[in-house]
């Protein structure tokens, strides 16, 4: 059993976040997010310090109460760690997540902008690179690095888009850090990210070298990382031990791909909430059930799927009244512009289709938007067919949660540009998230598919994501971060 080590782990967003109730006592509430609920077991294991960005108003009070200082909290299992909210400025804060890290970074990451007339790299986000993701990253730098003054020898453990400068801050003020950075999104081609100014992609890149081992969910994505690293940033490259060296230092460049708790999925599938939300949606429901669980991201490819919807129920009459769509949104981003274009363009998609081809008591489309996750896993356990057609996603844990408490036989439609594609593609049916044709075929596919195919493939997705589950994934993260420790000739605290 691997001893408990001291570690630092940064998100943007941290495991908890404080609100207040209507008599303006102070509520604590588990903090949102995939990522969130992957890293919960480090917690449990480990001395954690996590350091995150205060999000609400009641969180910047904890964080003035205690002048930025780390406190205590209990996790539900009864561990305890450190939480430590860094207050950023508001402006700065801004201009990092609502103009550099989702319109920019997120757009490049997913491939998002067809370049003809977007973007316009203005002197606004030149400004928003400096002044908001630049500052915030250094602010979160400085954090990290008096923890290290703290407790010298702890891991650090950084997380995604929101901190691709941090590691480089870090490593000036700490050469010895033991860093470990991991990109929870697609890695896009180099040519792609020569959308982004000289001086910007080349920041990204070495601020990422800067750390011992950067970490992606798929070989693509880290092949894509390391290609970039030698064209955009000059580094050697060693394609097959996974390693670039830039300025003398090597990091490691890994594949491990993240996975969920399914003991976690079981208790939540058996649950009082979910059962009343299944009962609701089985009331309702059609012969056969489609259905979708996404947030409203550009990224994930919504209105593409109710456009082949629209032209599987052209192609298919007979299955008027038969077949319907459920799908349940999380509304993203709404403060960024191209969100909520976006969310207005799916409820005209969908409202497009209804109009068509709605009869009677059949709405082809159960449009559902809203953070309402007991209904997310219900629509998990009915399914007869899963449809997920993002246009790019680092792994999209959809594919693995539902598939997990599905109780249908359900056949899982899956992009081949997902990173869940390379684990379970396999046992997927195929499509090009492009191709609205190829995936009303797919769709008809999946509903004919026979009974024993079905169930032989649902069943080996389970297998897989039961035996590759989360707590397997925090290892190799570990085992990463001691591989490169010794390495380095540095000792992990214990």
């Amino acid at each position: 059993m691997r001893g408990r080590r001291k570690l630092i782990v940064v998100s943007n967003r941290g495991p908890v976040t404080f609100t207040s109730d209507e008599k303006g006592e102070r509520v604590l509430g588990r903090g949102g997010g995939g990522l969130v609920t992957a890293l919960r077991s480090l917690i449990s294991h480990h001395d954690v310090t996590w350091i995150a960005s205060a999000m609400s108003p009641e969180d910047h009070e904890v964080a003035e109460e205690v002048d930025g200082e780390a406190i205590a909290q209990t996790a539900a299992d009864g561990s305890v760690y450190r939480l430590r909210l860094v207050a950023h400025d508001p402006q700065a804060y801004d201009l990092y997540y609502n103009v550099v890290a989702n319109p920019v970074l997120w757009f490049v990451q997913h491939y998002l902008w067809g370049l003809a007339d977007a973007p316009d790299v203005d002197a606004g986000i030149h400004n928003a690179w400096t002044q908001g993701y630049t500052a915030v990253n250094r602010r979160f730098a400085e954090v990290v690095v008096s923890e290290l003054e703290r407790q010298p020898g702890a891991a650090v453990f950084l997380h995604d888009y929101h901190h691709y400068l941090t590691p480089g801050f870090i490593r000036h003020s700490v050469p010895d850090a033991t860093i470990s950075h991991f990109v929870h999104v697609p890695w896009s081609q180099p040519d792609y990210w020569r959308v982004l100014p000289e001086p910007i992609r080349r920041a990204v890149h070495e601020g990422l070298l800067a750390s011992d081992v950067v970490s992606f969910h798929t070989e693509r994505w880290a092949r894509n990382f390391l290609l970039s690293c030698e064209e955009l940033a000059g580094a050697e490259v060693d394609m097959e031990s996974g390693e670039a060296r830039l300025d003398g230092r090597i990091t490691l460049v890994r594949v491990r791909p993240i996975s969920v708790d399914p003991e976690e999925f079981d208790a939540l599938a058996a649950s009082e909430s979910v059962r009343a939300a299944e009962a609701a949606i089985q009331e309702g429901r059609p012969e056969k059930l489609i259905v979708r669980v996404d947030r409203t991201d550009p990224s994930k490819n919504i209105v593409r799927g109710f456009r082949a919807f629209e032209l599987y129920l052209e192609a298919h009459p007979e299955m008027h009244g038969r077949v319907g769509m459920l799908v349940c949104l999380d509304p993203s981003r709404q403060d960024i512009p191209e969100y909520s274009e976006y969310l207005g363009a799916i409820q005209r998609a969908a409202r497009a289709v209804n109009d068509r081809f709605r009869q009677d008591e059949w709405l082809p489309v159960d449009l559902r938007i809203g953070d309402n996750f007991p209904q997310a896993i219900a629509a998990y356990k009915q399914f007869d067919v899963l449809l997920v057609n993002a246009i790019f996603d680092g792994m999209n844990l959809v594919a693995k949660e539902a598939p997990l408490v599905n109780e249908r036989n359900g056949v899982l439609v899956l992009s081949e540009n997902t990173g869940a594609h390379e684990e379970l593609g396999h046992w997927a049916i195929t499509v090009n998230p492009f191709d609205i044709a190829g995936q009303a075929e797919a769709l008809h596919e999946a509903l004919e598919l026979p009974l024993d195919e079905r169930r032989a493939r649902l069943e080996a997705i389970k297998r897989h994501v039961r035996e590759h589950d989360i707590a397997a994934w925090i290892e190799t993260q570990l085992d990463d971060l001691e591989a490169a420790a010794s390495r380095s000739g540095t000792r992990l605290s214990v």
